[in-house]
C-alpha cells in the first residue's frame, strides 16, 4: 500500500471524531433504468451537506499536529468550503476569519454562521471572488495566521481520499467504476489516489460542467491554465483553474476519461433527482448522475458508483431550474412575434396553439408602431414537438417571429 493510502486511512480514522461515513446508497431508479449496479456515495449528507468538511478538518488537524500553537484560521470562500472550515474551527476550538464575496447569497452567509459559531468571524468584502481572495491572503499574512486552501493543498487531497476510503469498506469490494465531478481537483484526486492503490481494476470518469471544463483545458495543455470565462451556474464545481497539487496526481488523465455536462441539463437531473428519488442536490453535486445516459453503453451490466458531492442548494434558485431544465428540453419557448395591429390578429395567434400550450409569458417590447406591435411571448409544452406545429402554423399564417430561447445576448435582456 502506497504512503498516499496509509495517510488516507489515517484521515479517514481521525475523522470518525466529527461524523459517520456518509451512506453508500444502492440506487434502484437508476441501477433498472441502465441495466447496471448504481450506487450513489452521499457526500451531500455530511454535517455541512459537502465533501468540503473533509479536507478542511483534516488541513486544519494536520497543521495544529506540525504546530500546536496555531490558534487562527483563514479561508476564502463563497459556499461549501467556508461551511466546512467553519465546523472545523467549532470542533477544534479555534478562531477562523471566512472571507465571502459582497454578492454572497444571505443563506450560505448565515449557514456559515450556523456552522461556526462565535469561533468564526465573516468578512465581506469584493465582488468578484478573485477579490476576496487577494484580501484573505493579505489579511492572513498581516494576522500570522494559516491559510486553507480549498483543493491546491496536499492535507486536502488527503481528507477527500477519505470518500474513496469509505466506498471501498462499504461495497465491500471493487467498483467497476466510479464517476467523479472536478472542479478544483482536490476530490477527483483524493478519490483516485487511494482507489489507484488499493483497487487497481477500477476505473474512472470525470465530469466538469460545460462552461467551467478546466481538467479538461489543463489535460490538452499538459498543465493548468485558466479559462477565459467560466458560467457559475455549477458554483460547486465552476473553477477558473484546476489546482496545480490534484493536477499532478491527475496527470494519467486522458481526455477520454473526462464528460462535459451542459449546465441547463443538470437541472433536468436536479428535478429528477428531488422528484423521484426525494434527494436534493446542488447543481455540482448531481454532475456524476447527470451523465449516465452517455456513459450507459460502458457500465451496462457492471458496478458504479456515483459521487453526489453536495447538497447545499437554495430553493429560492428552483424556478431558475425548472425554466432552465424546460428550455433544455424543449418545453419552453421565447419568441419575439411581430403582431399586426388589427383586430383580431391576437385572436388568429391564439388560435394557432395546441391544447397542451401554455403561455407562461406575454409583453409588448414596442407598443408606439401604428402597423405591427413586437411582442415577447414564453411558451410551455408536454410535448417538444409541439413547437413544429405553432412555428409551420405561423409561417403558413405570414407572421414574422424570431426564436429567442438560445440567444443568450437577448435573453439576458428580456427575459
Amino acid at each position: 500500500m502506497t504512503q498516499f493510502a496509509l495517510s488516507a486511512l489515517a484521515a479517514t480514522r481521525a475523522l470518525r471524531a466529527l461524523f459517520d461515513p456518509t451512506p453508500l446508497q444502492r440506487n434502484e431508479h437508476l441501477s433498472a433504468r441502465y441495466g447496471a449496479d448504481i450506487w450513489l456515495k452521499r457526500e451531500d449528507l455530511t454535517p455541512v451537506r459537502s465533501y468540503k468538511l473533509r479536507g478542511a478538518f483534516t488541513a486544519m488537524r494536520k497543521l495544529r499536529d506540525r504546530d500546536p500553537a496555531a490558534r487562527h484560521f483563514v479561508c476564502a470562500s463563497a459556499g461549501n468550503h467556508a461551511q466546512g472550515v467553519a465546523f472545523a474551527c467549532r470542533h477544534f476550538g479555534v478562531k477562523g476569519t471566512i472571507f465571502m464575496p459582497v454578492t454572497t447569497p444571505q443563506q450560505k452567509i448565515d449557514k456559515t454562521r450556523t456552522f461556526g459559531g462565535d469561533a468564526i468571524e465573516i468578512v465581506l468584502t469584493g465582488d468578484y471572488f478573485d477579490q476576496t481572495l487577494a484580501a484573505s491572503q493579505a489579511y492572513c499574512a498581516e494576522a500570522g495566521a494559516h491559510f486553507l486552501a480549498p483543493f491546491d493543498d496536499t492535507d486536502v487531497i488527503e481528507g477527500q481520499a477519505s470518500v474513496g476510503v469509505e466506498i471501498l469498506d462499504q461495497l465491500g469490494r471493487a467498483p467497476d467504476l466510479v464517476v467523479l465531478p472536478v472542479g478544483g481537483g482536490g476530490l477527483a484526486a483524493g478519490v483516485t489516489g487511494y482507489l489507484r492503490a488499493t483497487a487497481p481494476a477500477t476505473q474512472f470518469r470525470f465530469v466538469e460542467p460545460m462552461g467551467g471544463a478546466s481538467l479538461t483545458a489543463a489535460v490538452a495543455e499538459g498543465a493548468p491554465v485558466t479559462l477565459r470565462q467560466v458560467n457559475s451556474f455549477v458554483d460547486g464545481a465552476a473553477v477558473a483553474r484546476i489546482g496545480a497539487r490534484p493536477f499532478a496526481a491527475l496527470d494519467w488523465v486522458t481526455p477520454e476519461m473526462i464528460l462535459r455536462a451542459p449546465e441547463d441539463r443538470i437541472c433536468i437531473t436536479m428535478l429528477e433527482m428531488l422528484n423521484v428519488e426525494g434527494i436534493v442536490l446542488e447543481p455540482a453535486g448531481a454532475l456524476s448522475v447527470d451523465v449516465l445516459p452517455e456513459l450507459a453503453d460502458q457500465i451496462r451490466g457492471k458496478t458504479v458508483v456515483c459521487v453526489t458531492s453536495g447538497g447545499n442548494f437554495d430553493f429560492e434558485r428552483l424556478p431558475e431550474v425548472k425554466e432552465r431544465a424546460q428550455r433544455y428540453s424543449g418545453l419552453k419557448k421565447y419568441f419575439i412575434l411581430r403582431m399586426p395591429q388589427r383586430p383580431g390578429a391576437l385572436r388568429e395567434f391564439l388560435q394557432m396553439l395546441g391544447p397542451e400550450d401554455d403561455i407562461a409569458r406575454f409583453e409588448y417590447l414596442k407598443k408606439s408602431a401604428r402597423n405591427f406591435g413586437s411582442v415577447l411571448i414564453g411558451i410551455e409544452t408536454k410535448q417538444a414537438r409541439a413547437f413544429d406545429a405553432l412555428t409551420a402554423q405561423l409561417d403558413a399564417a405570414g407572421f414574422s417571429y424570431r426564436d429567442i430561447t438560445e440567444d443568450d445576448a437577448l435573453a439576458e435582456f428580456l427575459i
